[in-house]
């Protein structure tokens, strides 16, 4: 398992990309724009190595920027820590017979979310393309929240 990034949800984007970067000292290494899903992901890194081209070396920051309004109170605006997986179904089932609640699960091959004892939200990412769908996990529901 790699640690791939640690996800906050931003308000305003040039404020926090001015705190970020111009004030903290980090770079942009890649922006997603999703207009169906009405949102801005900001991947942000630390140091000078992984702005220099290597942005798929972890960890990185994603600024999440939400384009509906959203009051986000303490805590609501941390998101989730983000890590990769060599097999998506394979950790999702040995998470489960461990008694782990699979919050998302990886109906797409692709992702997974779990919580943590303290409900931190974990995300799973499937190293390289996402697996083909498969049962169980093609038609499992979500659960509580993630």
């Amino acid at each position: 398992m790699r640690y791939l990034h640690t996800m906050v949800r931003v308000v305003d984007v040039d404020q926090s990309l001015d705190f970020y970067c111009n004030k903290m000292g980090m770079k942009e290494v890649r922006r997603v724009e999703s207009e169906a899903g009405r949102f801005t992901l900001i991947f942000l890194a630390g140091d000078e190595d992984e702005a220099a081209g290597r942005e798929t070396r972890a960890p990185l920051l994603e600024l999440t920027h939400n384009w509906h309004p959203e009051t986000y109170g303490e805590g609501r605006n941390f998101g989730h820590l983000a890590y990769e997986v060599d097999d998506i179904y394979d950790t999702c089932q040995r998470l489960l017979d461990a008694g782990v609640i699979i919050n998302r699960p990886p109906r797409d091959g692709r992702m997974a979310f779990v919580r943590s004892p303290d409900n931190v939200s974990i995300e799973l990412l499937q190293k390289g393309e996402s697996k083909p769908k498969a049962e169980p996990w093609a038609s499992m529901e979500n659960t509580g929240k993630w």
